[in-house]
């Protein structure tokens, strides 16, 4: 298991990169949005070295606001041709999976108009990340794709998507985490995973682990039962680096505890 974190996209990028290597995390999530870390301003390439130097590999990870199935078809195709864009910086930096939020925001049309529009976009860039070595994932969303069924509708039709679990998200504007459940149907397709607490409902809140109510010793043992062992961004969002260090040791130490409880294999 390897830990990391994420970039704040109106940061100097360095910088940030700096901050996680001093805490010793394995892996930057590196975010592509404006206004520093946009797709036209950094370069692949200069980040690898950096990456390297510090000791980081990368995750790719893009904006969450992209409409990658928008009704009007040139905004569609303008998202795409971005991603593409993102696609190309993440192998120059080395990374070798990138995240899609689905889209949901298309007025006026059924939830099939949509999901039929992210499986043309999640397609095409499917076949765009396969020349550049860069796997495609989709990552789970409070509301319209938050449960089996749900993320099924995009990753049945689609067999080489990978999947980004948010388990934070899992909690979120659901009856109970949805964690377990995907992981279940879906977790051979797992690529990456997110993690931090709240409280359920619908703040996203990007708490500190311990402070919601996510049972993390719980969702822990989903992760390795299905198999699961790279890596995973902390998204603990707090200006107090203290509430992040004390995320990692937490996490280190439940996946050591689950792992060392497992019974030996016969």
């Amino acid at each position: 298991m390897l830990v990391g974190g994420m970039n704040h996209p109106a940061k100097p990028l360095v910088e940030e990169m700096e901050w996680m290597a001093a805490l010793g995390l394995g892996f930057i999530d590196l975010t592509l949005e404006p206004p520093e870390t946009a797709s036209w301003r950094v370069n692949g390439r200069e980040i690898c070295v950096q990456a390297e130097r510090l000791g980081l590999k990368v995750v790719g990870h893009t904006a969450y606001y992209l409409p990658v199935a928008s009704a009007i078809t040139e905004v569609r195709k303008a998202s795409v041709k971005e991603l593409c864009r993102c696609v190309s910086v993440f192998a120059d930096a080395g990374a070798q999976y990138m995240n899609i939020h689905p889209d949901r925001y298309t007025p006026m049309h059924g939830r099939n108009f949509y999901i039929q529009g992210n499986i043309e976009s999640l397609g095409e860039l499917i076949e765009h990340g396969k020349k550049r070595g860069v796997g495609i994932m989709i990552e789970n969303l409070p509301g319209d794709y938050n449960n089996v069924q749900q993320v099924g509708e995009l990753l049945d039709p689609l067999p080489d998507l990978g999947l980004h679990l948010d388990i934070g998200h899992a909690n979120l504007m659901v009856p109970y985490n949805t964690t377990e459940e995907i992981l279940q149907r879906y977790g051979s397709r797992l690529r990456h995973v997110h993690l931090h607490d709240n409280k359920g409902g619908h703040e996203d809140s990007h708490l500190p682990l311990g402070a919601g109510n996510i049972d993390l010793n719980r969702m822990v043992r989903a992760l390795q039962t299905c198999g699961y062992d790279s890596t995973i961004t902390l998204e603990v969002f707090s200006p107090d680096r203290h509430y992040f260090e004390y995320s990692r040791d937490k996490l280190q130490r439940v996946w050591n505890e689950e792992r060392a409880a497992k019974p030996a294999a016969a």
